[in-house]
């Protein structure tokens, strides 16, 4: 399985979107600050996920997550 995740800066509302195959240890990470994009921003918290079979099916959703459209739809859908 795979999952697709969204982050979120509880200080800022910053987003971070991400793909990994163990998302508990990839929250562990990201707060432990081993990713330099997501380090100044600590702490996170998980926002969204979505789960996948196969890792292209999930690198297809985390793009469109870093789209114009994609981040629209996550706009609305955190804001509800």
């Amino acid at each position: 399985m795979f999952f697709v995740y969204v982050l979120k800066n509880s200080i800022n509302d910053n987003l971070y979107k991400g793909m990994t195959n163990n998302i508990e240890r990839r929250l562990y990470e990201h707060n432990l600050g081993k990713h330099k994009s997501t380090k100044p921003f600590i702490p996170w918290v998980l926002a969204h996920q979505e789960e996948f079979n196969t890792r292209e099916e999930a690198r297809i959703r985390e793009l469109y997550f870093k789209s114009g459209e994609g981040r629209e739809y996550l706009k609305k859908l955190l804001d509800s």
